[in-house]
């Protein structure tokens, strides 16, 4: 038994939650994460999970052994990064966590080039658009688009995500066209649940004058593509970041509204835990997104 994989596996198990979803995450079948946690039981002589139909639990000996998994995993990811440091080439594990949309649009236009020119190093993505928790999760480096950050957190700025508010023509067809950001509160509105100013959308005019407008949304949804395709669909007027809706902007399936308003300014921030001894891989992944995504924005 390769012990240091069988402890990434039962780390990967409590992290998620469940087998499948462990599985899942490190693409090997159900039956082979079982095996690996079933191995590493059998191996210390103590039940380390409890095991029911709908959770799965530490036990005594398997929270203390978690924690001691994840000192010593980390320790080796430390070492791994030293030796890349010390080589052309980083190795080791990077774990990234990127906003779902984002993920795939953008990061999916980087990460092939990063992949080929740092090819051992290995590249674990989460792409969702919940706040993760760096630590208890595991990540190296999240990227977060916001307007406000915690306090607590470390995080460079890496670029302006512009925002677009916008609707489809048959929407402004049958409800009208808003004139100025008040008119917001009368028209039907899509709102994206995680948005850090909430459902208070913020305009500011040429004299530098600011807006705050109160929207009532019809509907709430943790994903921006879907809110742009219920915008397409006529449910009503969407702000979400320019690179969701640049393509149907294009194609006249949206038409941008407020034109002579800048909406709340949003950035793309990579937080990471501590500025302190910050790995060479996870500043070499923000240095090469800065370079790529940074000098294509304003």
């Amino acid at each position: 038994m390769d012990i240091v994989h069988a402890m990434q596996v039962f780390v990967r198990v409590v992290e998620r939650g469940s087998f499948s979803r462990a599985a899942d995450a490190l693409d090997l079948s159900n039956a082979a994460v079982t095996r690996q946690v079933g191995l590493l039981e059998a191996h210390l002589g103590t039940r380390l999970l409890n095991r029911t139909t709908r959770r799965l639990s530490l036990t005594d000996a398997g929270a203390e052994f978690h924690g001691r998994c994840r000192t010593i995993l980390e320790e080796i990811a430390d070492a791994e990064a030293v030796a890349g440091q010390l080589t052309a080439q980083p190795v080791g594990l990077l774990r990234i966590s990127a906003p779902l949309s984002f993920g795939i649009l953008e990061l999916g236009r980087f990460l092939p080039a990063f992949h080929a020119k740092y090819p051992k190093l290995r590249l674990d993505i989460d792409l969702s658009d919940r706040l993760v928790d760096l630590a208890n999760d595991g990540i190296d480096v999240a990227l977060r688009i916001t307007g406000r950050l915690d306090d607590n957190l470390v995080a460079r700025r890496i670029a302006l995500i512009p925002m677009v508010v916008c609707a489809s023509p048959g929407y402004l067809e049958q409800h009208g066209t808003p004139s100025s950001p008040g008119e917001l509160a009368h028209h039907a509105t899509l709102s994206f649940s995680y948005l850090w100013a909430g459902d208070e959308w913020t305009f500011t005019d040429a004299r530098g004058a600011v807006t705050r407008v109160r929207v009532d949304p019809a509907i709430h949804a943790s994903n921006g593509d879907l809110l742009r395709d219920l915008a397409i669909a006529g449910c009503g007027i969407v702000m979400q970041p320019e690179f969701i809706v640049a393509q149907e902007l294009a194609r006249g399936r949206l038409v941008p509204l407020l034109a002579d308003y800048r909406t709340m300014d949003l950035h793309l921030h990579a937080v990471y835990l501590s500025r302190r001894h910050l790995p060479g891989k996870v500043r070499l992944f923000i240095d090469e997104l800065v370079t790529a995504l940074g000098a294509a924005r304003p």
